[in-house]
């Protein structure tokens, strides 16, 4: 995929840059795969704002990603590469013999591709496998952290960890944060890098595009007032102190992970 630029015959226009959507199939989403997706706007049951610069934006239909990939054995074929709105990457349409899923697109998968799944099959790109017949120093994503759970690591567009190394039953992982760590060697992971590697590279051009995706305005700390902000106050341009939120955890330094039973499978933890 290319970047695609704009003559700037608009304000809005002028510094725009988009992913080049040409080699993306243009038919619509999979019906039995869509359902509703209700929107908050950043409000809890009560009522009340818990998560600020949230509301609005264009409707949208959640389409339904098959993370477990259990489709064991079955050979399955892509049909149509497809925006989801969703996700940063791309997703795939595979139908296996009749049994239509949608997975998320590897990058330089191609529609006809044959895609499988599961013990046994061979590491190419969009394949399936337990992490203990993954080659070592290869590019995987999807990764599973429970067996069986479905994919909860490394999703995003343009992403892949490494397969570093196999100590007994467990597999060491490099993902893409820096954090080295083990994971279960039954667990599944797909081979290749997640498609869309240009989306980092993308201008959104214009605040209103940011409001389409469902992004309220955010102001900055030392605009505010004392009362509304611990960096705020002050007479003009002042810095406001050491930078932190609104609640007051530190934004440098302050660690706020906390303590949890799989910090033990952690190896080296993720860059700074």
């Amino acid at each position: 995929m290319a970047i695609k630029k704009y003559n700037p015959i608009t304000p809005g226009l002028r510094q725009k840059a988009t992913v080049d959507y040409s080699e993306l199939s243009k038919d619509k989403p999979e019906k039995s795969l869509i359902t509703k997706l209700h929107k908050s706007g950043g409000r809890n049951h009560d009522g009340k704002m818990t998560m600020r610069h949230r509301g609005g934006g264009h409707k949208r239909r959640y389409r339904i990603i098959d993370f477990k990939r259990e489709n064991h054995g079955i050979e399955g074929e892509v049909t149509s590469l497809q925006y989801d709105p969703n996700r940063t990457a791309f997703i795939a349409l595979v139908d296996y013999n009749g049994d239509k899923r949608y997975i998320v697109a590897p990058n330089k998968l191609k529609v006809g591709d044959k895609i499988v799944s599961g013990p046994g099959s061979a590491p190419t790109i969009g394949n399936a496998l337990p992490l203990s017949e993954i080659p070592l120093g290869s590019a995987i994503h999807a990764v599973e952290m429970t067996p069986g759970k479905g994919a909860a690591l490394v999703r995003g567009a343009g992403t892949s960890a490494t397969l570093m190394g196999k100590e007994g039953k467990y597999c060491v992982v490099k993902l893409p944060s820096g954090e080295v760590r083990r994971i279960l060697s039954v667990c599944k992971a797909t081979m290749g890098t997640t498609s869309n590697p240009d989306h980092g590279l993308k201008v959104l051009g214009k605040a209103g595009t940011r409001r389409h995706m469902g992004r309220r305005p955010r102001v900055r700390g030392v605009a505010m007032n004392p009362v509304d902000h611990p960096m705020g106050g002050g007479e003009g341009k002042s810095s406001g102190g050491h930078p932190r939120s609104r609640t007051g955890i530190m934004a440098k330094g302050q660690k706020t992970r906390k303590k949890k039973h799989s910090d033990k499978l952690i190896i080296t933890k993720r860059k700074k």
